[in-house]
């Protein structure tokens, strides 16, 4: 650099430019490029300089003498006559082509990947720096969070260029989470880049009832750059290894995989062993251990569905909602209990007053994509002591109660409709609509204030969370989980998604949503009598959120569509 810094004859002394690069190298700036690159850059622009005959040193003889400025480090002067018209030295940089190589490495590793290209063709000098591995490999880390030692892959035949160019910029669409088109399944993709790779992994809930152990892994493909100069798609499911497979990308926020050696999928024993080998790993247990017969039927049918997408999946891709300062607690993934289906995941969101879960994962009863809970925030239920808690009778009553007056509204709501619409067509509003519009107004305002009571745990962060609350089951009320917290936050009244099988009859049936803290709520479904806990994901996901609300709903609707 200070070879650099003589041979322009302008910027900073030798002294000055140490003393800059030592005060970025404590700031902790990126600058990683190799000696070696440097040095053969250096020599390089060297080299155009005696070609074009325009000498700095001091055997050139052309430099003349005059009053110096001292720059504002104080350590470094310049030399005014060097910046002469008459003067033999290298003229003043007038564009960006004069300056430095080094110097438009530094710029040009802070341009995005996608304007490289363009940069490209400015001309011969700027194709020639963009070349240097430290572009793209800063490119790399800064875009896709490589953290790989990516010299070490440099030195066995990848180039970081190759890698951005041919791996990471060609996939970038499918990173992120994504949902497999399972029938009524669903399910939770994650694509990252890991190290080298891009890896899809299949998200699956821990083994039922265990709802608070971490989710499991298992990698359906990946994609990498290790035996070949381009980029080779591999299936990962089966026991033999990873083989040859396909992505194809269609539709916008759409893709689809392929196995093209689905001989690797079977198993020597034949569907017999690979049943219990999959029972194993879906449900940790053996089918003798499974004594409920409705259950066993269950899994059989589940094996048997999704059998058939083991060589074949599409994927459409899924958000996770933002986080707003208003929300009761933060909106996510959870993973919870649903009786004989066993563990499955939603995807807990607010929208206004309402609280939402969404199924990511389903059964053939309520599909994937299904809204599975609607919570009233506007409706707080307040429980009674631990001895009428026990009672189902008095907890159905609590609940009932606020169901009832909720479809009386309804019903008044639905009255109310025709002759607005009808008066608004004749032009002409009576002083009892009037008046029914600002009692509508008042009771509105009074639901929204209730809500940010209710909500006031979180947005008033300063007075802390709310006095924890004795809480048990009311007795005959079935619980996957007999382990369950003793204690909670608050109470609502809520209503929950049931239907038969096939998405048979489908109804909302009245419940009592439990929030106990900030990672775990409940479900009390009065109608079924039983119980359902659910546990916040807490692996990290990243390129997940979407970019505002309006983009989250629309992914609802689409969720639904879907399975519908």
């Amino acid at each position: 650099m200070a070879v650099c810094a003589r041979l322009c004859g302008v910027g900073q002394s030798r002294r000055c430019r140490r003393r800059q690069r030592q005060n970025q190298q404590d700031q902790g700036s990126d600058s990683d490029m190799d000696e070696e690159e440097e040095e053969q850059i250096v020599g390089q622009r060297q080299g155009d300089v005696v070609a074009g005959g325009g000498g700095g040193g001091p055997d050139s003889g052309g430099a003349t003498a005059g009053p110096s400025v001292a720059c504002e480090h104080g350590s470094c002067h310049i030399n005014r006559g060097s910046l002469d018209r008459t003067s033999t030295g290298p003229p003043h940089p007038q564009s960006l082509a004069e300056l430095p190589p080094e110097l438009l490495v530094e710029i040009f590793s802070l341009l995005p990947g996608t304007a490289l290209p363009n940069v490209a063709l400015v001309g011969k000098k700027f194709r020639q720096i963009l070349n240097t591995e430290t572009i793209w490999r800063r490119r790399c880390m800064t875009e896709f969070g490589t953290k790989e030692d990516l010299r070490k892959m440099e030195v066995e035949g990848v180039s970081s260029r190759d890698l951005y160019v041919k791996l990471l910029h060609p996939y970038r669409y499918i990173l992120g989470l994504w949902q497999p088109d399972i029938g009524p399944y669903g399910g939770l993709l994650n694509v990252v880049v890991d190290g080298l790779f891009i890896i899809g992994w299949m998200y699956l809930p821990p083994h039922d009832p265990r709802v608070e152990d971490p989710m499991r892994r298992r990698p359906l493909f990946r994609i990498h750059m290790l035996e070949s100069q381009k980029a080779t798609v591999e299936c990962m499911y089966g026991h033999k290894g990873p083989h040859n497979g396909d992505i194809q990308t269609g539709k916008k926020d759409e893709f689809s995989t392929k196995c093209n050696q689905t001989d690797h999928h079977r198993m020597p024993g034949g569907r017999q062993e690979e049943f219990r080998t999959w029972l194993e790993e879906e449900w940790g247990r053996t089918l003798e251990e499974i004594f409920h017969e409705h259950m066993q039927e269950l899994i059989l049918m589940k094996f048997i569905y999704t059998s058939q997408y083991d060589n074949c999946l599409t994927y459409r891709r899924i958000y996770l909602p933002p986080v707003m300062p208003a929300d009761l607690l933060d909106p996510g993934l959870f993973k919870g209990t649903y009786g004989s289906h066993g563990l499955e995941i939603v995807v807990l969101s607010f929208h206004g007053t309402s609280a939402r879960a969404t199924k990511l994962t389903g059964d053939p009863n309520v599909p994937a994509g299904q809204l599975t809970l609607d919570v009233d925030l506007s409706r707080p239920v307040v429980l009674p002591d631990l001895e009428h808690q026990r009672n189902i009778e008095e907890l159905s009553r609590l609940v009932l109660g606020v169901h009832a007056e909720v479809q009386r509204e309804e019903q008044q709501q639905a009255k109310d409709t025709p002759a607005t619409v009808s008066g608004a067509a004749e032009g002409a509003y009576g002083d009892a609509g009037a008046a029914e519009d600002v009692e509508e107004e008042e009771e509105e305002e009074e639901r929204v204030t209730c809500s940010n009571s209710c909500q006031s745990g979180r947005s008033n962060s300063s007075t802390g969370p709310p006095e924890a609350q004795p809480f048990v089951l009311p007795l005959g009320v079935m619980a996957r989980n007999e382990v369950y917290p003793r204690t909670c936050r608050k109470c609502f009244y809520g209503t929950g998604l049931i239907a038969g099988h096939g998405f048979t009859s489908p109804e909302r049936t009245p419940g009592l949503f439990v929030l106990f803290d900030e990672d775990r709520f409940g479900f009390i479904w009065l109608e079924l009598k039983s119980f359902s806990l659910y546990s916040r994901l807490t692996d990290h996901l990243a390129h997940a959120h979407a970019p505002n609300m309006e983009h989250f709903e629309a992914m609802l609707c689409n969720m639904q569509s879907w399975t519908s």
